[in-house]
């Protein structure tokens, strides 16, 4: 899947994520600030890319802005931000139904 266009998802709210993705030329571009980035930066990084590559993203620029998220809300969020970039809005594969 492509990244068509830019779009969000989520908000800046307490135990939520909010996660942008814009076309790029230049491959998969992952960007993070999070509140728990000490404690689980790498663990949101690779939910993020597990997400990305799930749903087959080979390139884009994704920032995300983690306010303590749980991994199926950051899952959730990515997922929604990439189906809102290429106006998928019916029959959503929601988690994992993407063959």
């Amino acid at each position: 899947m492509i990244i068509g266009k830019s779009a969000m998802a989520g908000t800046l709210e307490s135990s939520d994520a909010q996660v942008t993705v814009e076309p790029s030329e230049n491959g998969l571009e992952l960007e993070i600030s999070s509140s728990v980035m000490n404690q689980y930066g790498r663990q949101i990084r690779a939910t993020v890319m597990q997400t990305l590559e799930r749903l087959d993203v080979q390139s884009g620029k994704v920032t995300v802005v983690d306010k303590g998220a749980l991994d199926c809300t950051l899952k959730a969020r990515v997922e929604c931000a990439v189906y809102r970039s290429n106006d998928i809005k019916d029959a959503l594969p929601w988690g994992g139904a993407i063959v």
